[in-house]
């Protein structure tokens, strides 16, 4: 297929797992990226696979959906998940990245593929002919957006996210912070902690409930992807929620009085420097000099300097049900497929997985035909089937989980018993990873581990 080239839109993390899957089969790629001559509300330069939000991809358990979505791209033979594990920073019982690392060795991957071919340019007008991927994201340009709306009915939903602060790791107060995990087993202490007494904690809460935010309006819970609310959103549903939430401190014991705080922050190393830190689960809409007083308020960060601040901006993606048919391809023209949380498909690992699976079905198509569409008990199979179900009404984001999958029933299982949430998480993904091998036995794999 050397005389065949796949236009991809978009060098994120699905348009960069799209490209190396398909170049990698002997397919030639033109690879779209607008960045850094039109950027975007989010990105900071122009970087191939540039993450944007947090550094993490979630849970390394496979009786999680996160987990078992991983091990699922393993068996896949996901590119990007690799080169992440190479980039890794500690983050406990989760895989994160070094930022700048990884998007360096994604960069570095592409280039040495002569198939493919970087262009610096943004797309306005969609090609007329050949295979074409869109995985512009979801901060695509207005006329990419107005080329696009055409195709899928002209009917583009939109919902607010946000990414948290970046602190200098120098700036902070180690008299305060401490390194330590939840449950800590005196190995995995790769986290720094914030604690809070009470009368701290009410303090922080209503300043930051009070605080100038850029989109000046009240938000309503169907406007925010629910993995990634504000912090100051969340306060305002309750002056408890944190600390049931982000900044729960079960499993933490402050060395200092050797008690449990009343709630802590907990930072996530950026790099494998530990030269910066992010401030896990503070994403925000705050203005910088409200981020610089009030986060200014937790004990350690008191000087702390920003490399980066929070930031909330509009996310586009389409109405994936009505537009696209089970392979991600429009139902009008299969030609044209998509890719990534342009789709509404949430999250960086799922991005990935949309475009290796873009790659795959595009080969298929060029080949033997369409691809059989993955079994629905996996995590990314039933991903894949939401987004694609003409039946799912009020279209929203949504990231690989559990609720999406056929549950199990204690007669189908061998003792015939009612599990507990764990037993039944890890059941699921023994059947998913199960079923996943037998799809593999009868579609094999153009490259990777399967090739």
């Amino acid at each position: 297929m050397s005389d065949v080239t796949v236009t991809v839109v978009g060098g994120g993390l699905a348009g960069c797992e799209c490209a190396l899957c398909l170049a990698d089969s002997g397919v030639g790629v033109r690879l779209y990226e607008m960045r850094p001559s039109t950027m975007t509300p989010a990105h900071r330069g122009g970087g191939l696979a540039e993450l944007v939000c947090s550094n993490s991809l979630k849970s390394t358990r496979v009786d999680s959906a996160a987990g078992l979505l991983k091990a699922e791209l393993d068996m896949l033979g996901c590119h990007l998940l690799a080169y992440a594990r190479q980039c890794a920073v500690p983050a406990g019982g989760a895989l994160a990245v070094d930022r700048d690392a990884f998007s360096r060795r994604v960069e570095e991957e592409l280039a040495v593929r002569a198939n493919v071919e970087i262009v610096r340019e943004e797309v306005r007008e969609l090609p007329e002919d050949g295979p074409v991927v869109i995985a512009a994201g979801p901060l695509c340009s207005k006329p990419l957006i107005d080329a696009i709306m055409p195709l899928v009915g002209n009917r583009s939903l939109s919902f607010f996210d946000a990414a948290a602060p970046i602190v200098d790791a120098a700036s902070l107060n180690r008299d305060i912070l401490f390194a330590q995990s939840r449950y800590d087993d005196g190995k995995t202490s790769d986290y720094l902690n914030a604690p809070m007494d009470r009368q701290q904690y009410d303090a922080f809460v209503d300043a930051l409930v009070g605080a100038e935010r850029v989109i000046l309006r009240d938000f309503e819970r169907r406007e925010l992807f629910q993995a990634c609310q504000p912090v100051e959103e969340v306060a305002r549903t309750g002056h408890d929620a944190l600390r049931f939430g982000a900044l729960k401190p079960v499993g933490i014991v402050d060395p200092r009085t050797g008690r449990r705080p009343w709630a802590v922050v907990q930072l996530r190393a950026e790099n494998r420097d530990m030269s910066a830190y992010n401030l896990v689960g503070f994403q925000t809409n705050l203005t910088f000099p409200e981020q610089r007083r009030v986060f200014g308020m937790i004990p350690g960060l008191e000087g702390a300097e920003f490399f980066r601040y929070g930031v909330m901006h509009r996310n586009t993606f389409i109405d994936a049900p009505r537009a696209l048919d089970e392979s991600f391809a429009l139902r009008s023209n299969r030609r044209i497929r998509f890719a990534g949380q342009i789709t509404g498909t949430e999250g960086y690992v799922e991005a990935m997985a949309t475009g290796l699976m873009a790659a795959l079905n595009t080969l298929s198509d060029l080949t033997r035909g369409p691809l059989e569409t993955l079994p629905a008990t996996g995590a990314l199979g039933s991903l894949m089937r939401y987004a694609s179900d003409p039946d799912t009404l009020d279209y929203q984001p949504m990231h690989a989980n559990f609720g999406l999958v056929p549950p199990i029933s204690p007669s189908g299982l061998a003792s015939g018993r009612k599990l507990g949430k764990r037993e039944r998480y890890q059941a699921y993904s023994d059947r998913a990873l199960e079923e996943l091998r037998q799809w593999l036995q009868r579609n094999p794999l153009p490259f990777g581990r399967g090739a």
